[in-house]
């Protein structure tokens, strides 16, 4: 085949002609480079290519230019495919592929299980709205099954909108990212501390060492529906522990559980080179120390009074609430030098409305309702590390990077 010469720019007018060419049938070793050499004896070029893989079965399509001699070209086409064991499709058009339309955007669709009612109704909606689903693939399968759509012709915030709501009827998780550059630049993912990166309250754990944590929960759970103002409700919460040694906070600490998935999701983003900040209406005597186990970058949090080994029921300085927790998000990003379209903030309460909404992408995770229905997306499987799919990593990618840097085994 001829090589184009250097500074060579192809160009493809709509009207001229071209031929898709698709395999289909048992996946095996070596069909791309008998297809490919295949075409290399025809002197055509190639425009496009797509391969798909599913259970074994193989769907390779290669749109070309019209060669000289098309009946040798389908010829040996065919025969290619006689001898790999695959059906052969041979479609005579004009022009490259139709162009994407105007909004695009990626879909990704969390189920636990994910079911086909669920696909058949966001698909509709999909659909309704003026989009096209240009590719289809699978992010993970467990421990859930996450399905990525890229979508053009619809507008991602009337995606987001239309497909939450059918989503939340059929049990299933969906979220919606523009696409464009910005979605491969860093990211600074922003996470609320009690009840998202660990399982429970740390006040309700320090509560119990002073007898009153039916209670203390009892205002937390107000607190966190948006009931109560959070900084009124924290300082009558805290007035609470008065007396408790300051030592439990350490037996607090030794005790904390993190949400399934944690560990698992900071490590992999922290790989891509993510920055991560912790962002909790908690305390600086237990965010700080997580912060230094899991390689927290920034963190804000209110700071307990402890006076003679003891805790006096008081809070120091200015309470890290609702409109805190967004400051903060700005604050830190500014630091990192991250365009705030570029955070990503998780939390579960009311007081994490503010900074959902003002990330690039709020994230409700297993949420309150007021949350849930307010936040850009929401995420109500068990798993923090499903959080990795919304951002375009694929289960296989985690467990490739894990395994390489595992220690070798002895």
């Amino acid at each position: 085949m001829s090589t184009p010469a250097p500074g060579h720019v192809p160009t493809l007018h709509l009207t001229e002609p071209t031929v898709l060419v698709t395999f289909s049938g048992p996946d095996r070793s070596g069909v791309s480079t008998r297809v490919f050499s295949a075409l290399d004896a025809h002197d055509v070029e190639v425009i496009d290519v797509e391969q798909l893989v599913v259970r074994g079965r193989l769907v390779l399509s290669v749109l070309v230019t019209v060669p000289d001699e098309v009946p040798g070209f389908e010829a040996d086409l065919g025969s290619v495919g006689a001898d790999l064991g695959l059906e052969v499709e041979v479609v005579h058009g004009t022009g490259d592929n139709r162009p994407r339309r105007i909004g695009r955007a990626q879909v990704v669709v969390l189920g636990a299980p994910l079911m086909p009612d669920a696909l058949a109704a966001l698909t509709e909606g999909i659909n309704e709205l003026g989009g096209n689903i240009d590719r289809i693939v699978r992010m993970a399968r467990y421990p859930v099954t996450a399905i990525r759509m890229e979508v053009s012709g619809a507008a991602p915030d009337a995606l987001q909108s239309e497909l939450a709501a059918i989503g939340h009827r059929f049990g299933t998780d969906v979220a919606v990212q523009e696409h464009g550059i910005l979605r491969h630049a860093q990211r600074l993912v922003v996470m609320d501390v009690d009840s998202t990166l660990i399982q429970g309250e740390v006040i309700e754990m320090l509560a119990a060492h002073a007898g009153c944590e039916e209670a203390v929960a009892h205002v937390t759970e107000r607190a966190m529906r948006g009931e109560l103002d959070f900084a009124e409700s924290l300082h009558e919460r805290v007035a609470q522990l008065r007396g408790v040694p300051a030592s439990a906070l350490d037996e607090v600490y030794r005790n904390l559980e993190f949400t399934p998935g944690a560990r698992t999701m900071i490590r992999t983003l922290k790989r891509l080179g993510y920055r991560f900040a912790l962002v909790s209406g908690g305390f600086t005597q237990i965010i700080e120390r997580l912060a230094a186990d899991l390689g927290i970058d920034y963190f804000a949090a209110n700071d307990l009074e402890v006076q003679d080994g003891a805790l006096t029921g008081r809070v120091l300085g200015r309470v890290v609430d609702r409109a805190g927790k967004a400051e903060a998000l700005r604050h830190f990003a500014e630091q990192a030098g991250i365009n705030v379209r570029n955070t990503v903030a998780i939390g579960d309460g009311a007081n994490d409305l503010d900074m959902l909404a003002a990330a690039g992408l709020g994230i409700a995770f297993n949420a309150k309702p007021l949350v849930r229905d307010q936040a850009q997306t929401s995420v109500n499987v068990p798993y923090l590390d499903a959080i990795v799919y919304l951002m375009g990593i694929t289960r296989e990618e985690v467990e490739a990077a894990d395994a390489a840097d595992a220690p070798p085994a002895t």
